[in-house]
């Protein structure tokens, strides 16, 4: 599998995603500065977390009009995969890649610790590995990752089998425990939890490895 990932300014996950995948792939991925009009040949982007442009005017809303970001929507319309993390979630959103917005949290603090999820949906190409209601442990660190989107959305989400996963003690407000969703075609994953954070017992717990393992399975 092969994969890139963006990098926009004030990125700062984007090491952790990249030590990530060179890990679990043994290949180092692509690093695409947001600028790049191109994407090298790739099965897999990664929009990483970080605080792109200092989160000016919105969370996001400034890197959906980044150069690079014309390349990522060709990816996703001709079915390669993207994973969003974090301000990669709220990139997706505010870019129009999936539905909804991510709102400051319910309690306006930033919020950063492990939280507990459960996994809603095993039938993609990011979750196959994992069993249906597993639960698992992936950090967050985030001051607007409260998902919001009107009920008819919501309920769309629900009723495809578009929820990937789920807080089981909601951190920041988000409707629906919601914690990851993803698009209609199925190959773009927005969330707002950490799984490159978790891939090494060394560093904290391996539950995000899967993750990584199921794109491998499901992309090479």
């Amino acid at each position: 599998m092969k994969s890139a990932v963006i990098v926009f300014p004030a990125s700062n996950c984007d090491r952790d995603a990249a030590t990530a995948l060179a890990e679990i792939t043994g290949k180092p991925p692509a690093m695409v500065w947001h600028q790049e009009s191109i994407l090298p040949e790739v099965d897999l982007v990664v929009l990483p977390g970080g605080f792109a442009y200092g989160d000016y005017l919105r969370c996001g809303a400034m890197a959906a009009q980044s150069q690079v970001m014309k390349a990522i929507k060709a990816h996703a319309e001709k079915g390669g995969a993207v994973l969003g993390i974090c301000n990669g979630f709220q990139v997706l959103t505010e870019s129009g890649l999936l539905p909804g917005a991510l709102m400051r949290n319910a309690g306006l603090k930033f919020v950063c610790k492990p939280v507990t999820l459960s996994v809603e949906e095993t039938q993609s190409a990011f979750t196959r590995k994992y069993e249906k209601g597993q639960s698992v442990t992936f950090p967050v660190a985030h001051g607007e990752g409260n998902y919001y989107a009107d009920e008819e959305t919501l309920d769309r989400l629900e009723g495809e089998g578009r929820v990937m996963f789920r807080y089981q003690d909601n951190p920041n407000g988000s409707a629906r425990d919601i914690a990851g969703i993803l698009n209609q075609k199925r190959n773009v994953l927005g969330l707002m939890p950490h799984p490159e954070r978790v891939v090494d017992p060394v560093t904290g717990g391996s539950d995000g490895r899967a993750l990584f393992q199921s794109l491998i399975e499901a992309l090479s």
